[in-house]
């Protein structure tokens, strides 16, 4: 009876396991480093939208920028954080200022966007939750879009191995937007996920991945305790089409930039 009980235990264990149902709460810390597209960036100065590289562009940008990303997990849901989230420098100058005729009083601020997004993943069924809230004005509505977590293409695995945060990763690369990737994964780890979507391996969890425009490397997965309604969805999101909410940030964007225009560059809530 002894025997069968611990036979019966271990299977399901064992098929818990296989599953990614076996109970799990943690975080893995990414160190993160991106290239700055000049192309994707807008500057507003002076009211005005000055692209990278003209006269009036302001001197000094930065050409790549860092940041740590964690995946919290807990059960089979995840979620994506990040140390900062996506802001406008807006810069502006006035003439007159303390110093003498013709002196220029240079500001710089950093705004809160028109939008937040926030990336939740249910890692039993590999989808993607994304979660984006529109402020206008005093008020607030909130969106949901589900899809599928996309798998890389043109993945080829190397054979070579290496340790990262404790864990056995094997090698691969893949192609994404015409960049060879270098990706080291591990299957030692119950579910499937990748600091960038679109190269999410067929299965195990991407612990360092670089290409000539960014990386991404674990430096530390953790156990904790983590609770579980904190990677959970908000409830009260309306749920649309993952293209309908491309199209709400491109609109977004554009709205926030003529206000900024308009408005000679100081719209909305700001952040020193």
């Amino acid at each position: 009876m002894k025997y069968a009980l611990l036979t019966t235990l271990a299977t399901v264990a064992i098929t818990a396991l296989l599953y990614g149902q076996t109970p799990m709460s943690g975080k893995i810390t990414y160190e993160a480093m991106r290239q700055i597209d000049p192309s994707q960036m807008r500057m507003v100065v002076n009211g005005q939208e000055v692209r990278p590289g003209s006269p009036d562009a302001p001197e000094g940008m930065p050409d790549v920028i860092s940041f740590t990303q964690k995946l919290v997990f807990s059960g089979t849901m995840a979620k994506e954080e990040r140390d900062r989230q996506p802001n406008i420098t807006i810069r502006q100058t006035r003439d007159g200022a303390p110093g003498g005729p013709g002196a220029a009083d240079r500001r710089e601020r950093r705004m809160n966007g028109p939008f937040e997004q926030q990336t939740y993943l249910d890692l039993a069924n590999r989808k993607r939750i994304d979660i984006l809230t529109i402020r206008k004005d005093s008020a607030s509505q909130t969106y949901r879009a589900d899809k599928e977590m996309p798998t890389a293409t043109d993945w080829t695995t190397t054979g070579k191995t290496k340790k990262i945060a404790g864990y056995t990763c094997q090698k691969a690369t893949a192609l994404r937007r015409k960049q060879t990737y270098t990706i080291w994964y591990t299957t030692e780890l119950p579910f499937t996920y990748s600091p960038i979507a679109d190269l999410t391996p067929p299965t195990g969890v991407v612990l360092q991945i670089e290409s000539d425009s960014e990386s991404f490397k674990a430096t530390g997965v953790s156990s904790e305790a983590i609770a579980g309604n904190t990677v959970q969805p908000p409830a009260d999101a309306k749920v649309i089409s993952d293209e309908e909410m491309q199209d709400m940030r491109k609109k977004g964007m554009a709205d926030f930039r003529q206000r900024m225009m308009q408005n000679g560059g100081w719209p909305g809530r700001e952040r020193n």
